[in-house]
């Protein structure tokens, strides 16, 4: 049995000896090097480019701008997909060029390229590129974008700036409930912009072969099939089977790099202008201005319940900021900041809007998560607010409205339907590991030294398993068995999870399989990894491969043991006759597949079985949820925050690999610590990017991590065969509702009602010094 052990991860081994194969590592012959001119402006029409200096500069091979993109009839590139793909209502979609030729709308949008021998002389060229601007008014805020006399980003845009409004839920019936109700509590909460910030920056090697007029791109992304389509059929007009793409090891991607960028497309038409292979790889400084974003929510909201504190119905007003382009797949974060909003309750009634619009920053698109944090940020606070106006403990006004699990599955008001879970149990058990009893002790062993001691307990649940997946397994004559995978793993483990898999069905051992993926010229077809959903997707594409495998080989099975394939029965590895009870192993079945002679040539040349499986939308999707609980200190003298005791219990489904799991968890937990403490990408009101270097986006560092006590419950998902569910994005949705919410009750007391991401300690210390409050000792002190 190798599904559900904790096995060690197989391809951690290339990596801990440096032969990880990241795009940067890769040099083709006769390679130059490209860099970007980029606008300084927010808002600007381009007069005119004068590139006249930097073309004479030591190695410069050719400049090219969006003139010349136009010239050469390049596509521009529209959004992945839009809102009326997944059953909203139509939106207006932008049109992004590769290369901006009349009006940039964000700083870091790209207006030329320089191609030169070496990365160092292409950069020097790209500062002499002389752009005259002329600027315009710009607008950074949603709310105020959507204000009369706001800067109009898109002329053609018959509703100014805003781009699509979603509804959710019953508005009439929402009504009801708020006139009906005994309290109701009103907040508005900012999910503020974040960078994905992966450790690998972007980065691209475009070759074009003349004589073969095909052209591969080397491309650090989740989605190389994705990619392909878009560059072929938009952006170069090709057919697809003239790209390669080909994504080797990618360092960490989070979104980012689900879809592509124009960098992608500019090297490959690069390569063909000048006859040599492009590279580019960003800096940090160009990844802090031309990485898409996540989050960029205000959502102001309302809850109204009865005395007893059940919920009745919650209403939601939230404005999502796009940026200057409706861009790669910023439709899914849309839908589900609102669909998710209803949680773990049971909620009678809902009324949910949402407005993304347009401003003069980099563009909105998925970023771990993708809408769910948002989503439990509103409902998590709200939470905590109604407890606080009822005086009801916070894990008493969890319990009176949880979905029951006998309810399952249950239809929530905002349109999802959840397959299963049992929520109370899970907030039970992360009580009991968290020693919820014991937090007076704690909290009073806090005070003595001087701190404050708050706690929180906080539920989540989200949506996984989008789109829909191919994979496909072949035996090689000697019994080696290779996986060819269409998703993309990029730090999931994917060669050591899906191993296990195929090694317990076929009784194969783990170190006679192989895995390949992210390149097209190999993997037929593919959706790369994003949004929780390899495992199932994957998984149950991966199940049903070896299904077919099996089926084919029974024939052969059949042949060799002179019975009716009806007569044949797999299992442990070996096939078995009914009747003569004559047997054969899987690997011996599968060498007869690739003879060159006898009865056998009958049957197809080689073993193989391929299989696909769907996913949300038009097949239901699994729902990942959990509880988390969350002790913080603070030290009232400095506002400084530690976290001291963080607990998640996870319902992941049936559990492939616990070990991979926890790490997955882990690892989203910190990028929750991350937004709800330090990290914020922030524009002045000219546009002007103020965070564009780790000087002054903050990171959560090594010493900011606490000891995440992680316990896994297994309730398998009625969605899908395996019974898994996705963890890739669990610890990122409930972290910061938990965390802030533990901040608010500590400080609490001395009259800080509200606080809004990150929770800096400057900030803390403000609040608490406005609330007129503050201990003795810190009155006078700053930051």
């Amino acid at each position: 049995m190798t599904i559900g052990k904790p096995a060690l991860r197989i391809e951690d081994r290339r990596f801990l000896i440096g032969q990880g194969r990241y795009v940067d590592d890769m040099t083709l012959p006769r390679q130059c090097h490209a860099a970007m001119v980029l606008s300084p402006h927010a808002h600007a029409d381009v007069v005119s480019i004068d590139k006249s200096e930097a073309v004479g500069m030591p190695g410069v091979l050719a400049i090219l701008t969006g003139e010349d993109v136009e010239t050469d009839g390049l596509g521009s590139v529209p959004p992945f997909f839009m809102p009326e793909l997944w059953g909203g209502p139509p939106g207006f979609a932008t049109l992004r060029p590769l290369l901006v030729r009349d009006r940039v709308r964000f700083v870091g949008e790209r207006v030329a390229i320089v191609i030169a021998e070496t990365a160092d002389q292409a950069r020097n060229a790209a500062d002499a590129v002389f752009v005259d601007y002329a600027e315009r008014p710009a607008v950074v805020d949603a709310e105020a974008a959507l204000d009369p006399g706001a800067p109009v980003l898109w002329d053609e845009c018959e509703t100014g700036n805003r781009s699509v409004t979603l509804n959710f839920g019953d508005a009439e019936k929402t009504a009801k409930a708020f006139d009906a109700a005994h309290l109701v509590i009103n907040r508005s909460f900012v999910s503020g912009r974040v960078a994905p910030f992966s450790l690998e920056p972007r980065g691209c090697i475009g070759d074009y072969n003349s004589g073969e007029d095909r052209y591969t791109l080397y491309t650090s992304s989740q989605d190389p099939h994705g990619v392909r389509r878009v560059l072929a059929s938009v952006v170069l007009k090709i057919p697809e089977s003239s790209l390669r793409v080909v994504s080797p090891d990618v360092g960490g991607g989070f979104g980012l790099k689900a879809h592509m960028h124009p960098e992608d497309g500019l090297v490959l038409w690069a390569s063909r202008r000048v006859g040599r292979p492009v590279k580019w790889i960003a800096t940090r400084s160009e990844s802090m201005q031309t990485d898409t974003q996540g989050r960029g929510q205000t959502a102001h909201a309302e809850m109204a319940l009865d005395a007893s504190g059940h919920i009745l119905g919650v209403r939601v007003r939230a404005f999502h900021n796009l940026g200057a382009y409706f861009w790669g797949t910023a439709t899914p974060p849309l839908f589900f900041s609102m669909q998710l909003i209803p949680g773990t309750y049971a909620i009678p009634a809902v009324d949910l809007e949402t407005n993304a619009v347009f401003t003069n920053i980099a563009p909105l698109s998925v970023y771990r998560g993708a809408g769910r944090p948002e989503a439990a940020f509103v409902i998590e606070r709200l939470m905590d607010e109604a407890a606080t106006a009822l005086g009801l403990d916070p894990r008493e006004i969890r319990a009176r409205n949880y979905v029951s699990p006998d309810r399952m599955p249950y239809p929530n008001m905002a349109g999802l339907t959840y397959d299963s879970g049992d929520f109370p149990r899970l907030a039970k058990e992360c009580a009991e590991v968290a020693d919820w009893d014991g937090f007076a002790a704690r909290r009073m062993a806090s005070e003595e030294r001087g701190r404050l001691r708050g706690r929180s307990i906080t539920s989540y649940i989200e949506v996984a398993g989008v789109m829909n997946e191919r994979m496909e397994i072949r035996f090689d004559p000697s019994g080696t068995l290779t996986i060819i995978a269409g998703t993309h793993s990029h730090g999931q483990g994917h060669a050591t999870v899906f191993s296990q898999l195929v090694s317990e069905w076929l009784s194969i051992d783990m170190k006679d399989i192989r895995y390949v993926q992210g390149d097209t010229d190999k993997v037929l077809i593919g959706r790369g990894t994003f949004a929780a959903r390899s495992s199932m997707l994957g998984g149950t594409a991966l199940r049903k491969a070896a299904d077919d495998l099996i089926l084919r080989a029974s024939k052969m099975a059949a042949m060799l043991m002179k019975s009716e394939e009806s007569d044949i029965e797999f299992a442990d590895g070996l096939f078995r006759s009914r009747s003569s009870n004559q047997t054969m192993g899987l690997k011996d079945v599968a060498r007869f597949f690739y003879l060159p002679a006898g009865p056998v040539m009958q049957f197809s040349l080689g073993l193989y079985g391929e299989g696909t499986s769907a996913g949300k939308p038009g097949a239901q999707p699994n729902f990942p949820n959990g509880c988390q609980v969350c002790e913080i200190e603070v030290t009232p003298e400095t506002g400084e925050i530690s976290i001291d005791r963080f607990v998640c219990v996870d319902d992941v489904g049936r559990a492939l690999n616990p070990m991979i799991c926890e790490g997955q968890i882990h690892g989203g937990c910190a990028q929750g610590i991350g937004q709800a403490l330090f990290e914020e990408v922030v524009y002045d009101e000219t546009g002007q990017l103020t965070t564009g270097s780790l000087m002054d986006y903050c990171l959560p560092r090594a010493e900011h991590m606490p000891v995440i006590q992680s316990r896994l419950v297994e309730i398998p998902s009625a969605s899908n065969v395996l019974g898994v569910k996705g963890i890739g994005e669990s610890g990122t949705i409930g972290t910061p509702a938990a965390i802030v919410n533990a901040i608010l009750d500590a400080v609490r007391p001395l009259g800080v009602a509200d606080l809004q991401m990150p929770v800096t300690a400057g900030k803390l210390w403000d609040a608490i010094q406005a609330a007129g409050s503050a201990p003795a000792g810190m009155k006078g002190l700053n930051t």
